[in-house]
């Protein structure tokens, strides 16, 4: 399980900051699999208008969130 949440939450961190390069300059490093969520999710939610960048970094701050947690739970 600890394994499996710091994954994601790795993935979380490569997407936010590749989706925050992606809205300041065209990401050309594997930028459809790395900007799915800047892509799909934050052009498509309209209160995110105009907010993207701090969405891709609240994503990115999340990812770090996860893996701390997953690093502080107990081993099962």
């Amino acid at each position: 399980m600890r394994k499996s949440l710091q994954l994601i939450g790795f993935i979380m961190i490569l997407e936010g900051v590749s989706g925050t390069i992606d809205q300041i300059a065209v990401q050309p490093i594997l930028g459809v699999v790395l900007n799915f969520f800047n892509r799909v999710v934050v052009n498509n939610v309209a209160f995110l208008e105009g907010y993207e960048i701090y969405a891709n970094l609240i994503l990115a701050i999340l990812g770090i969130v996860v893996i701390i947690s997953a690093e502080r739970a107990p081993a099962s």
